[in-house]
């Protein structure tokens, strides 16, 4: 196995945003944070990949959208973040695989405004628009996974949780925080041939409730895609995609909209490069999504930015 391999399939590292609850329309998966060679075997010892990431987005101005304690009509959104993943490669192997372990955490600005509420914090109505900003620091994620590879076959399992520290107020318009905590785990399958990639991640998000607002999303099934080819052997161009789908309905008594279930679907490019610094041989990666087939959920598209450095 080749360094530039196990450097790449650092690329499975990207961190999820911080995000409000389903009750948004925003899920605590970020779907495409998995990429190229998302299974394949990493760089034993310690590494550090970097993520910036923009995002826009709308909601239709005709549907009410439960966000906080609050239901809104005609959301616009943005978002700039910029996320750490400090991350720890095991030598050893465990049941056969390659154990890694990561704490992600970001720190960002996000912006939103809508066009009316309907109604308010606390129960208080309003009409009229309205916009929000904040910057501040996200929740802690932690993410575990085990890598097997047999030949141009690899295989991954995952897991990831959050702890709910991040800046959360539920009489805000946007926050930088959850407000609740999540587990997602699922697996992946990446071929690879030294010349093409193929790569697919899916998995499964379990949301406990949001005691602030009395509200407990549902159950999330997401899907991330990757195909690339190796034009030179330091760089790699192709597509990416994801799919996301919520398959049960939100819950609790501020559930006003029901069980509100969500789902959106997404393509784009994608580059990658691998240079010298030094002895070390880093990465960089640049992807886009432009989203399609929303319902209940802002569309709109997203770029991420990331840098991968071995230390």
């Amino acid at each position: 196995m080749t360094k530039t391999k196990r450097l790449m399939g650092l690329m499975a590292l990207l961190p999820a945003i911080t995000a409000q609850a389903d009750d948004g329309g925003i899920s605590f998966w970020l779907p495409g944070q998995f990429g190229a060679l998302a299974a394949a075997p990493t760089e034993p010892g310690w590494s550090l990949p970097l993520v910036y990431y923009h995002v826009s987005a709308s909601e239709g101005g005709s549907k009410p959208f439960p966000r906080g304690g609050r239901t809104t009509v005609g959301l616009d959104a943005k978002a700039d973040l910029l996320f750490a993943s400090p991350t720890y490669t095991f030598a050893e192997p465990l049941l056969g695989a390659q154990a890694a372990v990561s704490v992600v955490a970001a720190v960002g600005r996000s912006e939103a405004s809508v066009d009316a509420t309907l109604t308010g914090p606390r129960g208080r109505a309003f009409s009229g628009g309205t916009d929000d900003s904040l910057k501040g620091a996200s929740d802690v994620y932690l993410l575990g996974t085990l890598k097997w590879n047999h030949g141009v076959h690899n295989f991954m399992a995952y897991s990831m949780g959050n702890l709910p520290v991040g800046a959360y107020d539920p009489d805000r318009l946007v926050n930088t925080g959850l407000g609740h905590a999540s587990m997602d785990a699922g697996g992946g399958y990446t071929y690879f041939d030294k010349t093409n990639e193929f790569s697919a991640v899916a998995g499964m998000t379990y949301n406990w409730e949001n005691t602030d607002i009395d509200y407990q999303n549902g159950i999330d099934a997401h899907l991330d895609l990757s195909a690339s080819h190796f034009i030179t052997s330091q760089t790699h161009l192709g597509v990416v995609g994801y799919v996301y789908h919520q398959v049960t309905g939100d819950s609790g008594s501020g559930a006003t909209q029901g069980d509100f279930k969500s789902k959106v679907s997404a393509v784009g490019p994608q580059a990658g490069h691998f240079f010298k610094v030094g002895k070390e041989l880093w990465y960089a990666n640049l992807k886009g999504y432009y989203e399609f087939d929303a319902e209940n959920r802002a569309e709109g598209w997203n770029t991420w930015l990331s840098l991968v450095v071995p230390l």
